[in-house]
């Protein structure tokens, strides 16, 4: 069916009244006219509307004025427009832009006008928008392509998805800043003075908006680490979420900007933008919403340029309560315990990025107390605590791990947190304070929770002291949970569970799940991550071994026959739970890697 105008659509729609309608635009009228000066009702110019995609008059604004005032969904508006108009839809889940499309619209055009390109058929450009009555985007984009086009419809949510993963975080900063450089190096000779300066300004302020760009698309990521990483021919930039590294999509333009991208980090984290061949370390504190973010930043010169990482740290994901961070009661409650003890040494073991800090940083948050002297020396100090006394480790001037646990002897601790516990002296220090009253907490660079002893021992601590010393190993890995949208149940065979050393008396009666992928987890099928743990509680028989030099495996068997799940046990109760999948727990148990895939997927 034809309209007259978008008016009579949207009265015959019963999306408004012919009144409501008028006064609509009487007050969209008021406080700012059509972006293009077009038509106030939206008529088409041809008086009609048979051909969706010839020319229609904009409404610019007021179409998403009438959109919002109507109270339908984006997708149902759209999908009424479309069958009005003869508009397609069109889902970016099962499609993928063809790269000659891509290439017909620049990226500024398409971030400006909010549309896509989908393909290029017989000659015409297919071009997804959202907003179909917008006479100056039509315009934009039939003379970027120079050529016929033909307009779909899609959401602009699912637009801007779609510009971030084929044009790239930034794209049209970039590639404006590109140009710019290219300009300022061919006219390089003429400029001067003031002119010089204001371009230079310029692409500062542009370099300015990237970098803040990338790091709020990290935070909406859910990333936690950001790494700028020099290659031959480009700029790799990558996110880790939820301990997975992803290639974040970028123009191409962007290694050209390279020297100017890292100055700026620098310049944020406090660094020395003029040296560039010897390593950094910074931090940076921002605010995004109202969430404190604090940012540590480290370059390492290399063979093509400094590759540059952040860490993003967040008050929330360090300061958290032992109940969120993926304890079940047989591993809370008597950690709980442990934590209270009057003296000893409590030690959280894992590789890089496993949560080690945080779960220190948790029992700190679950003991301090008025009636508590807490001081902890970290390496750097990741977040600050109220109520807790923090030194951080500056070697440069002799402010050593070691150097600064021998004064704490001297404060009159109750509690002690040592970030990391790296050599020998730093561990002989440690066990002093246990020996003499005091109750320490730290970190150790092992794969399970019994290999802390030898490791201590190795260190060349003795092994009486070391026994006497130690009230609790917690070795502890992270793994990515499912996504509760989007969570489906997993077929496994008995053969497959008894080949990855699944307890055969739970295989009758179990259930898995895994993650399909949907919008809600970026098509990962996580989302978020909870902690798996081994926890090791000293006795006298395992003192005994230690005592006499027994290998980590002796101490091992002798701990799990006193009740000591290991990580692998503890995770398959999280993947019974549904938390977690068979895979991620294989993945971070460093099952071998032969090992076939479990199923029947969805």
């Amino acid at each position: 069916m034809a309209y007259a105008s978008f008016k009579d659509f949207c009265v015959a729609a019963d999306l408004c009244t012919a009144d409501q309608f008028d006064d609509w635009r009487m007050g969209y009228s008021q406080n700012g006219s059509a972006e293009d000066g077009s038509a106030e009702d939206g008529s088409a110019e041809d008086g009609s509307a048979e051909d969706g995609n010839k020319e229609k008059s904009s409404v610019g604004s007021l179409f998403e004025l009438v959109r919002e005032k109507s109270g339908k969904p984006e997708t149902d508006f759209l999908s009424l427009i479309g069958q009005a108009f003869d508009w397609k839809p069109v889902d970016f889940s099962n499609l993928e832009p063809t790269k000659e499309a891509l290439r017909k619209i620049s990226s500024k055009v398409a971030s400006q006008h909010k549309v896509i390109p989908v393909s290029v058929e017989e000659g015409v450009l297919m071009v997804a928008t959202s907003n179909p009555f917008s006479t100056d985007l039509l315009n934009a984009v039939r003379f970027a392509a120079q050529g016929p086009v033909n307009f779909v419809l899609a959401p602009s949510e699912d637009i801007t998805k779609a510009y971030e993963k084929h044009y790239g975080v930034g794209a049209d900063t970039i590639d404006a800043l590109a140009q710019d450089q290219v300009d300022e190096e061919e006219d390089l000779e003429l400029m001067f003075g003031d002119e010089k300066e204001i371009a230079e300004g310029d692409q500062e302020a542009s370099i300015i908006r990237f970098v803040n760009q990338v790091i709020l698309q990290a935070q909406k990521s859910r990333a936690t680490d950001i790494h700028f990483e020099p290659q031959e021919d480009n700029l790799q930039i990558r996110h880790r979420i939820d301990g997975i590294l992803h290639v974040m999509p970028m123009p191409p333009a962007l290694n050209r900007l390279q020297a100017a991208l890292i100055s700026r980090i620098k310049v944020m984290s406090g660094m020395n933008i003029a040296e560039k061949r010897l390593p950094q370390d910074g931090r940076i504190n921002i605010k995004i919403k109202g969430a404190e973010i604090d940012i540590r930043v480290s370059t390492v010169p290399t063979v093509y340029g400094e590759s540059v990482s952040l860490r993003l740290l967040t008050r929330d994901s360090v300061l958290k309560g032992m109940d969120t961070l993926g304890m079940t009661k047989e591993i809370e409650d008597p950690i709980s315990k442990i934590i209270r003890k009057p003296h000893g040494i409590v030690l959280v073991t894992g590789p890089t990025g496993s949560g080690k800090s945080t779960s220190l940083y948790s029992f700190l948050n679950t003991i301090n107390d008025t009636d508590k002297r807490i001081m902890t020396v970290e390496d750097p100090v990741e977040y600050e605590m109220a109520g807790v006394n923090q030194v951080a480790v500056k070697n440069d001037i002799g402010r050593s791990f070691a150097h600064i646990l021998r004064h704490f002897l001297r404060q009159d601790p109750d509690v002690i947190m040592v970030g990391e516990i790296r050599d020998g002296e730093t561990a002989e220090i440690a066990i002093q304070a246990a020996n003499t009253g005091h109750l320490v907490f730290s970190t150790l660079h092992t794969n399970d929770a019994p290999s802390a002893f030898t490791r201590l021992i190795d260190m060349d601590c003795e092994p009486f002291l070391v026994a006497d010393a130690i009230e609790a190993v917690m070795a502890q890995r992270l793994v990515r949970t499912l996504c509760p949208e989007c969570r489906v149940e997993q077929v496994v065979s008995k053969e497959y569970l008894l080949s990855v050393e699944f307890p055969p008396a739970q295989v009758p009666g179990a259930k898995f799940w895994q993650g399909k992928g949907c919008d809600a987890c970026g098509e990962r099928g996580y989302q978020g991550r909870s902690g798996i743990y081994e926890l090791l509680q000293n006795s006298e028989a395992i003192q005994a071994q230690v005592i006499d030099r027994a290998p980590a495996s002796v101490i091992g068997q002798l701990a799990r026959s006193e009740g000591m799940k290991t990580l692998r046990e503890y995770g398959w109760g999280r993947a019974l739970a549904g938390v977690t999948s068979i895979e991620e727990v294989l993945r971070v148990t460093q099952v071998t890697e032969d090992v076939a895939e479990p199923v029947e997927n969805f």
